[in-house]
């Protein structure tokens, strides 16, 4: 089953984690001050981060499970 499967929890995890980024870049994004921009931009740069070991840990996943 997925639920027990440790590879497939960090995955979800791992798309969580990039969810959460973004909000709290876009939430910055949004009050318009110059502090809030930098915020916002260190955030988005993180979500990249974040959202390439996410496709990483995606594909370490198909490629496993395909045998």
């Amino acid at each position: 089953m997925l639920r027990e499967d440790p590879l497939f929890l960090a995955v979800a995890a791992a798309c969580l984690f990039v969810v959460v980024i973004l909000a709290i870049g876009i939430s910055h994004f949004g009050k318009g001050t110059k502090e809030a921009a930098i915020k916002s931009n260190r955030m988005m740069k993180a979500r990249i981060i974040a959202q390439a070991v996410a496709v990483v840990l995606i594909l370490v996943f198909v490629l496993v499970r395909r045998g």
